[in-house]
């Protein structure tokens, strides 16, 4: 297993099966588009030419009031965002640390994105509770307003 690498034509999409069946759907049918039309970026860990494991990052922004208060302090409305739109292990492969270490890339990509461009926060709506957990698990924080939607104050990882 290697690092996530950006997803691209040679990466066989055709095996991955995931407890969530949207998140298989978006993986298959709307990955590629998506980052053809700059929508969103795909990062992918793979066994052999064979996708076990993605995420897709994209910009985002957020209202002030859906963002815990050391992430809205001294910023502006709306606050800037990275977007974590998708996070997802094929399911033959759970428990083996793979979501673990997607998330980490995704972090560690967007800490060096912040410091090009503004990113205050690093954001996903989690598709379910057992996901939520799994982010605050991580250090992400529940919008106060939107119980799915958790945050990671990115800026506070580049000022360490």
């Amino acid at each position: 297993m290697f690092a996530p690498a950006p997803l691209s034509e040679a990466h066989r999409l055709d095996t991955f099966r995931c407890a969530r069946p949207e998140l298989e759907f978006w993986l298959k049918q709307r990955a590629r588009g998506n980052q053809l039309e700059g929508a969103s970026r795909t990062f992918v860990v793979c066994a052999g030419d064979e996708v076990i494991g993605y995420y897709a990052l994209a910009a985002g922004a957020v209202l002030r009031e859906m963002t815990p208060g050391r992430i809205r302090r001294n910023m502006p409305e709306p606050i800037p965002v990275a977007v974590l739109g998708r996070l997802a292990v094929h399911i033959d492969r759970g428990g083996q640390g793979i979501g673990t270490g997607l998330l980490k890339d995704a972090v560690l990509r967007t800490v060096r994105l912040s410091r090009e461009m503004g990113i205050r926060a690093l954001l996903s709506h989690a598709i379910d509770q057992n996901a939520k957990q799994f982010y605050l698990h991580h250090g992400f924080a529940e919008s106060p307003i939107e119980p799915l939607t958790v945050m990671l104050n990115i800026a506070r990882l580049v000022k360490q």
